[in-house]
């Protein structure tokens, strides 16, 4: 292993670090340098006044923007690291103020790496571990003495043959146990998330059946997997030259055209904790400011994780969207909290997060807008076809549909036109074609299962009484009406019908 230490230094001083550290270990320890080579049993320093990271297995010094309170050099270096080496990578936090590391071990952790955080208790400083720990961002809390043998049983881990059918067996018992179902995920997808787990329980990938065993076993282990799957990565103007695209055409060509008296309606699918449909609802705000156009946006944002959208509803996030928030945008749409930042209200109350899974639930409706960037990647071409039909059906004429930057409609679909290759960007067009989307989809398409039964509650005096008071303004006030399905087929009747409908006997039609 190669080790690459990052330390907050004063960028006016020269550092010592490298020649203090020298006669404590048997490895070779040097300053970082430009274009310097990776090497194994190597211990890299960081220099004052410099963004380490690591490009085609060379060392690269850059001269961060930010001024020195600012920057987050360990998140720098830990995104290049996921980058390039994927779920080779780990990332270790240690004692240190503020939450520099949080934003770089996610994106390890998302790559299928390793990270871990020192013990809060014992650290001198707790802010930089308390801060990973709390965003979900580390697989393992541990003291330091016990840092070392954790990185090295990660390390060791052999690189079997995986086993399919144990594969598969596993995908089934998430399927019949949790509120998710991963069928239609990609099966490398699958395998490397599920193996990034058998890894932390000290398993190789050639164990699938043991892990199998550990999950039937184990509820927490297999709700812990269930999390894993989902990839939960979002982050403030993710993608900059998309959002400065948005900024400058996309959004103010939507507005300017947008016919009054209609809300502009967009749809943010698979939003994890909502910085993405944050940061859309702030470009909104501009736009229509600048434009001194009277539109009302309205972004709806959806998950099938309850916890990713618990958080996106809560609005808090940590000192670091410092690093992609501008101060001007701070201060216009937060408010600051004791370790971060809060949404104001005015940008809280234009987002509405629910729940959702986008394959099976019934989607929004005449959107103006869906921007669903990096979710495709991880679905089975069939499933990918199903949410394309599935945006078409939900968009006006003309709407516009975003993708991520790996994603793509396929150029045969003349559902849509393509407006942006760079930025994946579309325009629907066409009519919708009667029977073209299985909607809703259901569970017998393998995609979705709801959570574990809940329990009937018995209903509760008050309920009743509530029950009671519904009826009787129903009944004394409410027009009639008939619940139909798509099959224009009667299933409930509400209030008297017989001024309008008469039920005549035999097989009804």
């Amino acid at each position: 292993m190669a080790f690459i230490l990052v330390l907050h230094l004063d960028p006016t001083h020269e550092s010592l670090m490298a020649d203090l550290l020298a006669p404590h270990t048997s490895m070779v320890v040097q300053q970082a340098a430009d274009g310097m080579p990776v090497e194994a049993d190597h211990l890299y320093v960081i220099p004052p006044a410099f963004y380490l990271s690591v490009e085609a297995g060379h060392l690269r010094l850059s001269t961060p923007e930010a001024p020195h309170g600012a920057r987050l050099p360990f998140d720098f270096l830990l995104k290049s690291l996921a980058g390039e080496y994927g779920a080779a990578a780990m990332g270790v936090v240690l004692s240190g103020t503020g939450t520099d590391g949080t934003i770089g071990l996610e994106a390890v952790r998302v790559k299928g790496g390793f990270t871990v955080a020192q013990d809060p208790k014992e650290a001198d400083y707790d802010g930089m571990p308390r801060s990973a720990i709390g965003a979900g961002a580390v697989d393992l809390v541990a003291p330091v003495t016990e840092i070392p043998e954790a990185l090295l049983a990660r390390a060791r881990q052999p690189a079997d043959a995986p086993a399919p059918s144990a594969l598969a067996r596993i995908v089934a018992l998430l399927r019949a146990s949790t509120a998710f179902d991963f069928t239609l995920y990609k099966p490398g997808t699958l395998q490397r998330r599920t193996e990034r787990r058998m890894a932390l329980a000290a398993m190789g990938t050639g164990e699938m059946d043991r892990y199998l065993e550990v999950l039937r076993k184990d509820p927490v282990e297999l709700d812990l997997l269930a999390k894993d799957l989902l990839i939960n990565v979002t982050g403030f103007f993710r993608d900059p030259e998309v959002f400065t695209a948005l900024e400058e055409k996309i959004i103010p060509d939507l507005v300017r055209d947008h016919p009054p008296g209609r809300p502009l309606r967009v749809w943010v699918p698979a939003c994890s904790t909502g910085e993405e449909a944050y940061s859309l609802a702030m470009l909104f705000f501009e736009v229509i400011a600048a434009l001194k156009r009277s539109v009302h946006v309205q972004v709806f944002a959806s998950d099938v994780d309850p916890d990713a959208v618990a958080k996106a509803r809560e609005g808090f996030y940590p000192d670091a969207v410092t690093e992609s928030v501008s101060p001007g945008r701070l201060e216009r749409f937060f408010v600051k909290d004791s370790g971060g930042f809060r949404v104001s209200a005015d940008l809280r109350a234009a987002v509405v997060f629910t729940v959702q899974n986008v394959l099976a639930d019934p989607p929004f409706s005449r959107l103006d807008m869906i921007s669903c960037r990096n979710l495709l990647i991880y679905l089975t071409p069939e499933a990918q076809a199903k949410a394309i039909s599935l945006f078409h059906f939900a968009l006006l004429d003309n709407g516009l549909l975003l993708l991520g930057t790996s994603e793509e409609v396929n150029g045969a679909d003349l559902r849509f036109a393509l407006l942006s290759k760079p930025l994946r960007l579309y325009r629907r067009v066409g009519q919708r074609r009667p029977g073209a989307l299985p909607f809703p989809i259901g569970t017998k398409d393998g995609v979705y299962l709801p959570a574990r039964p809940a329990k009937v509650a018995t209903p509760s005096r008050q309920a009743a009484f509530a029950e009671l008071c519904r009826q009787v303004v129903l009944d004394s006030y409410a027009p009639a009406a008939v619940l139909i399905n798509r099959a224009c087929e009667c299933l409930y009747y509400l209030g008297s019908t017989d001024p309008y409908l008469r039920l005549v006997p035999g097989h009804p039609t």
